[in-house]
């Protein structure tokens, strides 16, 4: 039997955060699905042009106490983006800390607010090395 690939969901405390990071990667929403009975939100964001490749965002009303503090079990999520400089730096400007700067031109890493681990890796060939990317450390886990 073929498969074929649908989408990884992961479970968020912060619904609004959680959505509003994944815009500034430059995602969008695509679908959403509530359940008054089930008491839980399903929110399906892409990068455009990659509309069938998504993330679920799976909410609790109620809470989720299942939601592990560190996430690193989960291995992470990789998007390619068109300049990782600037992506990153966005990403800076806007509270995100870079776990893993992209020093070598072509690989970061992230984290959502719900501490999921994001690779971000440059589209095509690794650019230059540039300040203050170059020298800059790590920051936690990525």
């Amino acid at each position: 039997m073929p498969l074929k690939y649908l989408h990884t969901m992961i479970r968020v405390a912060n619904l609004e955060k959680t959505i509003a990071f994944f815009e500034l990667l430059g995602m969008k929403e695509t679908r959403r699905h509530e359940s008054e009975g089930g008491r839980f939100s399903l929110i399906f964001m892409a990068a455009p042009g990659n509309e069938d490749c998504p993330v679920e965002l799976t909410y609790n009303w109620d809470g989720d106490d299942g939601l592990p503090s560190d996430s690193r079990h989960f291995g992470h999520l990789a998007y390619a983006v068109d300049d990782i400089y600037k992506t990153c730096q966005t990403l800076m400007d806007n509270g995100v800390t870079i776990n893993r700067p992209p020093r070598d031109g072509y690989m970061a890493f992230i984290r959502t607010p719900d501490n999921v681990s994001i690779e971000l890796l440059q589209a095509g060939e690794r650019l230059a090395p540039a300040e203050p990317w170059a020298s800059m450390e790590n920051t936690g886990q990525w």
